[in-house]
């Protein structure tokens, strides 16, 4: 049985808009299929949805088009449901949804322009169109999460449901790796602050003087991600960046450049295009202060001697760890967290490549050499890392996976409240399911309230 979950999240972040990478045929016949209260489906959202998990290489089996329809079927009673019992979703909580996912899709097709020319609008009326969507899919999540909040799995709740698993439903485990840091930054001198400082000060008043920022922010800028965009980030809410960037930002006017600000990335000035109550959209230009190759060497060396202070027992990995790194990290023995699952478990696709190719030829136990890194604020650093475990690919166990096994018991509980919950609420809700979809395999009951009606 497919996943509610997983299925869900993935419709809530992509059937806003198809996917600007995928070819779209330019006529389609459309049609309603289905209506959940007075909330209809139609035939071009599943086609979109189709062609969207086609070039995601997602899997829902041998009938997506069914999948597809049962989860929208059922993203649209919680909608309804919603409205019953009067959820309200923030208007500027919808709007940050929609930044975030038009950012998601400038960054796949490579442009706010090129997103633009794509669908023949401006990004102003994208989100016009998209808006509502948006605000009805924020409001299906809440009344989903509003179901499942009380949900937990108790130990015993944990080992009934492995234990009940048939043989072959046992998932496989990757091998995975728990993994130790200690981390040192290069020192970065006043000079070359003061340099940076001095640069984005000539920056601003060239500015002033009648340059165009974005050309500035194309050639000069050290976040890449924005250069390449003329240094526009698009619009960010209040607690999404940096609380020096946003104080700034907040306090200038369309076209004001600001002072040179100082953050944990290192030093910007920022343009104001627009703001829109306590949204803004600003450029700017990030400059990090460049490190001498001599201390870059100094502090390879330092991590290097700490290496050999570790292999020769001198201290632990963990005194060392305690004693030496820079990482908060340290004063939990320098265990590194695995950022995409909240853990401390590590597959080889979650390491960055120099980093795998390292650890690779670890054993157990062992400390690797100096490698490069970027802290979170995206700034030079190094790093010795120890190899704390290696398991090999294996069927799932309660002594080895037990966080992994709690978190499929808890969804399947989830899903179990979820089905009971539509079962419910089906008996007062209307639906309709176009003819040409009855024969779809359903994983909730809806052509069994149509048959009764």
């Amino acid at each position: 049985m497919r996943n509610i979950f997983l299925l869900t999240a993935y419709v809530l972040l992509f059937s806003f808009s198809a996917n600007p990478l995928v070819a779209q045929d330019k006529v389609v016949v459309d049609q309603v299929i289905g209506v959940v209260g007075s909330n209809a489906i139609l035939e071009s959202d599943i086609i979109n949805q189709k062609r969207q998990m086609e070039a995601e290489g997602m899997d829902l089996g041998a009938n997506p088009v069914c999948a597809l329809f049962d989860e929208m079927l059922y993203q649209k009673l919680l909608y309804n449901q919603a409205i019953i019992d009067s959820v309200e979703v923030d208007e500027e909580q919808v709007e940050q949804v929609l930044e975030r996912r038009l950012r998601y899709f400038i960054q796949q097709i490579g442009s706010r322009e090129q997103l633009e020319a794509y669908y023949g609008k401006t990004i102003d009326e994208i989100k016009d169109e998209f808006r509502d969507i948006v605000k009805e899919q924020e409001m299906s999540q809440r009344m989903e999460n509003k179901i499942t909040r009380n949900v937990s799995v108790t130990p015993s709740e944990v080992r009934r449901f492995f234990n009940n698993l048939p043989p072959e439903e046992v998932p496989m485990v990757d091998s995975e790796m728990q993994l130790a840091k200690i981390q040192i930054a290069p020192p970065v001198r006043d000079e070359e602050i003061a340099e940076t400082k001095r640069r984005l000060e000539e920056f601003r008043r060239r500015v002033l003087d009648g340059e165009s920022f974005s050309t500035l922010a194309i050639l000069y800028s050290d976040d890449p991600g924005s250069a390449r965009r003329g240094g526009e980030l698009g619009f960010y809410g209040r607690g999404e960046l940096f609380p020096e960037f946003e104080a700034t930002a907040f306090s200038l006017r369309p076209g004001e450049v600001s002072e040179v600000i100082e953050t944990e990335a290192g030093y910007h000035i920022l343009q104001m295009i627009e703001r829109r109550g306590e949204q803004f959209n600003v450029r700017h230009i990030l400059l990090q202060p460049r490190i001498s190759p001599a201390d870059i060497s100094k502090t390879r060396n330092k991590l290097d001697s700490i290496r050999t202070i570790i292999r020769e027992g001198e201290m632990t990995f963990e005194e060392a760890a305690l004693e030496f790194s820079e990482h908060p990290s340290r004063v939990n023995q320098g265990l590194m967290v695995n950022p995409r699952t909240n853990s401390t478990r590590f597959t080889s696709d979650h390491l960055e490549p120099n980093l795998f190719f390292v650890i690779d030829n670890l054993e157990v136990g062992e400390v690797s050499e100096p490698v490069a890194t970027r802290t979170e604020k995206g700034t030079q650093a190094f790093k010795i890392v120890k190899l704390r475990q290696r398991t090999l690919p294996h069927r799932a166990n309660l002594e080895e996976d037990y966080d992994f096994i709690q978190k499929l018991a808890l969804q399947e509980k989830k899903r179990r409240v979820v089905k009971d919950w539509i079962n419910r609420r089906l008996s007062s809700t209307y639906v309709f399911i176009h003819e040409n979809y009855r024969d779809c395999e359903f994983d909730h009951n809806w052509l069994k309230v149509i048959s009764e009606r």
